[in-house]
């Protein structure tokens, strides 16, 4: 190892004085003597490191975890980076191209995806500039619950920001980690499914991969046919995630390690489970190999975006880390490392998970919520973050979706002039749009901080809905339709951003096939809104032929004794509408009336059988 290489590697523990001292003997070919000779003349540090020089280290590994900044588009994004563990300026290699890694591990034929759209819409997909996404993703090896969803949900908003809000193009490369050993020993009960790219088909470049890190020197086969990652030689640079010195010991049952950090990249067989051919005998690829393995396959030696829970820092992004590193001999294989908090029942510490028996299904969930439900549910909270489930967070995450389509639905209204209101502050409206559209973009560009953006759309909502009041008499009172329309188009642009699309269904997935027929819907409205428009108009009955004048006590008391039988004629049909009102209500079919007109809007939130205040009219 040269001592230019020995500085760089240890400059952490060298002062100034010690590192101007130390390059100008660098040109020095005895690099031994140099250090022994700099020992003595200098301080103890160098002193201290002196014996360490007999330790042999090759390429990529002689310099310490300091992290490069990279070279190339700023985005305009700063993320949370888990290797600096600090927010970074998000660098991608080409302009509106990145390279983000996922993996999806699943045996489960019939396991939910949160929603199909959800997954397709999230996979594969190939525009003319591209932003390349590799994450990695839930262990599945039975039903997925809402954990898993969380993660997933929670990096496809990022993806969908990134494109939609900062114009970079995706493509996710999902892969299918299907020989991992809960998977294996659950697989006897379920056939696997054959979704994207299956590690399964690419076991050959798998073992070549491994015997590229044995090349390298950075990994050992045993007498027993198992290969190891040897930690000792890339030095201090295993621990970018997590320090060592916090870390568990690596994999248990394995007395044929080097070193209990040693991590498996090859496992010997046993009986009854899969095995491939190789090198070192019949065996499997480990669980770290396998991400490395496709994610180099894919892109190369370079990765901008590393997702995943916090859960997987470590030991599994941390090895992946090690052996692309060793395997490539790069100094930096992945920039940036996101990471996201876990999701957790109210009242427990513990991350739902099938192991801990403390997780509620997708498929479960679906019964009473929606999908958009949930994703507004993840919206409400930094992806950083633990994320606490309970009636009340979903109730509030039901109540802004609920309140969004209404206010789209008040503000249609108004725009087509169904909804007459007085005069109304354009400028005032104009400037909250402005604003709301710069706060936005802020709180997406500090580390895609949804849960402030959510405030400021809901914000931008309250001004707009505070001068959306109803006149219940028809007047000519000046409208101010474009300043509403401008709103309702940046609201519904904001919610595609994110991934929640109104043109479907809010109900349960129970209950949706209530209000699969907006048409039909339409056509019942507009049938009870003649029947109840009949059914008041008595306020201003026929009057006499030729009465041009006021007319007199004997005919406003004939008009009046004429209401009144109207009404009481007419009583039952503003029953029946008021009835037929109440149970689309419990179908989740909002409807709503002001003066001769009524709207409806589709909600899973249940509306009061009581009476609108507009009807009271």
């Amino acid at each position: 190892m040269n001592t230019v290489r020995f500085y760089q590697h240890y400059r952490c523990l060298i002062n100034k004085k010690h590192v101007v001292s130390l390059l100008r003997y660098t040109i020095l070919p005895n690099t031994g003597a140099t250090l022994k000779y700099w020992g003595y003349l200098l301080e103890s540090p160098i002193c201290m490191l002196v014996t360490y020089l007999s330790t042999s280290c090759s390429g990529f590994c002689g310099k310490q975890n300091s992290w490069k900044t990279p070279v190339g588009h700023d985005t305009g994004i700063k993320v949370y980076n888990s290797l600096t563990r600090r927010k970074e300026p998000l660098l991608l290699r080409s302009s509106g191209t990145a390279t983000w890694k996922r993996v999806f591990l699943c045996t489960n034929p019939s396991c939910p995806r949160l929603s199909e759209a959800n997954l397709n819409r999230s996979a594969l997909c190939f525009p003319s500039i591209f932003q390349l996404r590799y994450s990695c993703g839930p262990t599945v090896y039975d039903h997925a619950h809402l954990g898993h969803a969380c993660s997933y949900v929670r990096f496809d908003i990022i993806r969908r920001i990134l494109s939609n809000a900062f114009g970079t193009d995706v493509i996710m490369a999902m892969v299918i980690t299907d020989i991992d050993d809960k998977i294996i020993r659950r697989s006897q009960e379920v056939l696997p499914p054959t979704v994207y790219l299956r590690v399964t088909d690419n076991v050959p470049h798998v073992i070549n991969f491994i015997q590229g890190i044995i090349n390298n020197g950075h990994a050992y086969a045993t007498a027993k046919g198992n290969v190891y990652f040897d930690i000792k030689s890339i030095g201090t640079r295993y621990g970018k995630l997590v320090p060592v010195g916090s870390a568990t010991d690596g994999e248990q049952g394995h007395d044929d390690k080097r070193d209990t950090q040693d991590f498996s990249l090859w496992k010997t067989s046993k009986p009854q489970e899969p095995f491939w051919d190789s090198p070192w005998g019949k065996g499997r690829p480990g669980w770290h190999i396998e991400c490395s393995t496709v994610a180099s396959l894919v892109f190369g030696k370079h990765l901008d975006i590393h997702t995943g829970g916090i859960d997987l820092a470590f030991p599994h992004h941390e090895n992946e880390i090690a052996q692309s590193e060793a395997y490539h001999q790069c100094e930096q294989w992945g920039n940036y490392f996101l990471h996201s908090g876990h999701l957790h029942l109210k009242g427990q510490e513990e991350k739902m998970s099938k192991s801990l028996k403390n997780y509620i299904t997708i498929k479960d969930f679906l019964h009473r919520w929606s999908a958009n439900h949930f994703r507004m549910f993840c919206l409400l909270s930094k992806y950083r973050s633990s994320i606490e489930y309970s009636e009340t967070s979903m109730d509030e995450a039901k109540g802004l979706l609920h309140g969004i389509t209404s206010f789209i639905s008040e503000a249609s209204a108004y725009m087509r002039g169904q909804l007459t209101c007085n005069p109304v502050d354009e400028n005032l409206l104009w400037e909250r749009l402005d604003n709301t559209k710069e706060n936005v973009k802020a709180a997406f560009a500090d580390d895609f901080d949804t849960l402030k953006a959510v405030d400021a759309v809901m914000d931008l909502i309250h001004h707009g809905n505070r001068q959306l009041k109803t006149v219940t008499k028809e007047s000519s009172l000046p409208r101010s339709p474009v300043v509403y329309g401008a709103i309702v188009s940046y609201v519904q642009n904001f919610l595609d951003t994110v991934g929640i699309s109104l043109t479907e269904a809010q109900l349960p997935a129970e209950r949706e096939a209530s209000a699969t027929l907006p048409s039909v819907v339409q056509q019942l409205v507009d049938f009870r809104s003649k029947v109840r428009t009949f059914a008041l108009a008595v306020d201003d009955p026929i009057q006499p032929v030729g009465l041009d004048v006021t007319p007199s006590k004997e005919v406003k008391k004939q008009l009046k004794e004429k209401r009144k039988l109207l009404q009481q004629e007419r009583e039952p049909l503003v029953i029946a509408c008021d009835v037929l009102r109440q149970d689309l209500a419990a179908l989740g079919i909002n409807v709503k009336d002001r003066g001769n007109v009524s709207t409806w809007e589709l909600t899973s939130h249940k509306v009061s059988p009581q009476t609108n205040e507009e009807d009271k009219t």
